[in-house]
């Protein structure tokens, strides 16, 4: 009897510590906000025990009912496992059902810096010796230069310009590092080299290059695409916007990956006109507005990110031309978490065509819509550099609400 009550409290102990461990690990990969479309439910596949509660005092339910709120009320509701341990409190915004029409159709991107980045810092030789005048005023690599003598600046030209007017007197140089902004005070040196002054620092203020639309709301003109930010190629960070154009591509060639050799779509601007305005570079993609619609189909629903499931799926892209084709992938794991955007999902090709092609996820590809039981959940957003078969999404509802901020700032003016 003794031994039966002993194996009996090592197994209540077991289960214990695994629903404690259960809890903590839902609490850190679970978001804390959410949306449901109008009249629906927060509902979480069953297999993982998860079950909302209406509120936190409520009945424990398996999903959520809001079918009397108002639309872009926000709620908050309980997480349980198996609807008895509570595991947090989120927030629940509904919102009216999303239809945009899914693209796959290239883009270019020509993108103007919010000042004017460093991509490096090095040394020059004034007067016998080696000096680096940026260095010595602690700029840093990754600075914007927002600045110099109280003068804006916008362009490598307004930088040049304003440290040969200096004629080799100290200068305050307003920087933004990390968002912060300050200023720091620079001597500019003469180069033996040129005989001008120089501050020994290699600075880019624009950039262009070709993605893929995710999809265009036909409502409000505005697009969505890429699905990860625009990074300095030297310093890796974001691209601090100014203006941008996007503008009409043609794909002429791929360059086929392998494993440790990504692969990349090779095309070229069809035209120097703008085909429409990009507006925010962000963590979550480009966003704009197009001149006129870029492609003609029937709107689809953007699928909440608790209705993505692991397993078949579609992807749009252009391998050629400016035409999308359809090609399968299945997607292997999803993390709902907010931590990095373009990292939601990970995605493995398993479409013939796609890798003989292409060898798998090619660079260009980015912003390829993924589409599942009828609504576009996500995009592609990066390859696997070792494995060109498979590579990370993001959620469409991640893209589609940073669109909505387009629309608000209309509205706004």
């Amino acid at each position: 009897m003794k031994k039966a009550v002993k194996i009996f409290s090592l197994l209540l102990y077991l289960a214990v510590a695994a629903a404690a461990a259960l809890i903590v690990y839902y609490n850190i990969k679970l978001p804390d906000k959410y949306y449901i479309t109008e009249g629906g439910t927060l509902e979480f596949d069953s297999s993982i025990g998860v079950m909302a509660a209406a509120s936190s005092t409520g009945p424990s339910e398996c999903a959520a009912d809001f079918s009397e709120s108002r639309s872009d009320e926000v709620k908050s509701v309980q997480l349980k496992l198996f609807g008895i341990f509570p595991i947090k409190d989120v927030d629940v915004r509904e919102v009216s059902e999303a239809a945009v029409i899914p693209c796959g159709t290239p883009f270019g991107i020509k993108l103007l810096t919010d000042g004017v980045m460093v991509v490096d810092i090095n040394s020059f030789e004034s007067g016998g010796q080696l000096v680096s005048p940026a260095s010595d005023a602690g700029i840093k690599k990754g600075d914007v230069i927002i600045s110099v003598s109280g003068k804006n600046v916008a362009s490598t030209a307004d930088i040049s310009e304003a440290l040969s007017c200096s004629g080799g007197k100290t200068v305050g140089v307003k920087i933004r590092r990390s968002g912060i902004e300050s200023v720091v005070f620079l001597r500019p040196e003469l180069s033996s080299e040129d005989n001008c002054y120089h501050a020994g620092m290699w600075v880019r203020d624009s950039s262009a290059g070709i993605g893929t639309l995710t999809f265009y709301d036909p409502s409000s003109g505005c697009y969505a695409g890429l699905g990860h930010p625009v990074c300095d190629i030297d310093t890796g960070e974001i691209l601090p916007l100014c203006s941008g154009e996007s503008a009409d591509v043609i794909i002429s060639g791929i360059k086929k990956g392998t494993s440790g050799a990504p692969g990349e779509l090779m095309g070229a601007f069809v035209t120097d006109s703008r085909s429409g305005t990009i507006e925010i570079n962000s963590a979550r993609g480009l966003f704009g507005k197009m001149d006129s619609a870029p492609v003609f189909g029937s709107a689809m629903p953007i699928a909440m990110r608790q209705e993505v499931q692991t397993g078949e799926a579609v992807i749009l892209s252009t391998l050629k031309g400016c035409t999308p084709s359809e090609y399968t992938i299945s997607i292997e794991k999803i993390d709902m978490n907010d931590s990095e955007d373009s990292h939601n999902m990970v995605i493995r090709v398993t479409d013939e065509d796609l890798i003989s092609e292409a060898g798998g996820i090619v660079q260009g590809m980015s912003g390829s819509p993924i589409i599942q039981n009828g609504k576009i959940v996500g995009a592609v957003t990066h390859v696997f550099v070792n494995d060109p078969l498979k590579g990370y999404a993001i959620f469409a509802d991640s893209m589609y609400d940073e669109m909505q901020t387009l629309n608000s700032a209309d509205k706004a003016a």
